[in-house]
């Protein structure tokens, strides 16, 4: 992966976390999902960090058997978007199963 790809995916980076920070406070009168559509994000969701897990093991597998297209840096790369991408689905995770928990604990 050259330089050029790397400031690419950086300034990619930049941009995503740019629009997250300048999104819509809670409330603001953003529809609600429903029930089908928050399950089809979800599963999409977790299928994509699937999918991204095994892209960077086979990536990584090729690298270790020495295969010549097989870069450390592309290898690595790949690995920490795994990595990043796995790490913020527990944290989604996490808030689910609290907001499930405070609901629970909810006097009726």
């Amino acid at each position: 992966m050259s330089n050029m790809e790397i400031n690419a995916l950086l300034a990619q980076m930049r941009a995503t976390a740019s629009r997250l920070e300048q999104s819509l406070p809670a409330g603001s009168g953003v529809q609600e999902t429903a029930a089908g559509e928050f399950k089809s994000l979800l599963k999409d969701s977790i299928n994509s960090v699937n999918e991204t897990q095994q892209t960077a093991v086979a990536m990584a597998e090729s690298f270790e058997k020495g295969d010549p297209d097989a870069h450390l840096t592309e290898v690595m790369l790949q690995l920490q978007k795994a990595d990043l991408s796995f790490r913020a689905m527990t944290e989604v995770r996490n808030k689910l199963v609290n907001a499930y928990q405070e609901i629970m604990n909810m006097p009726v």
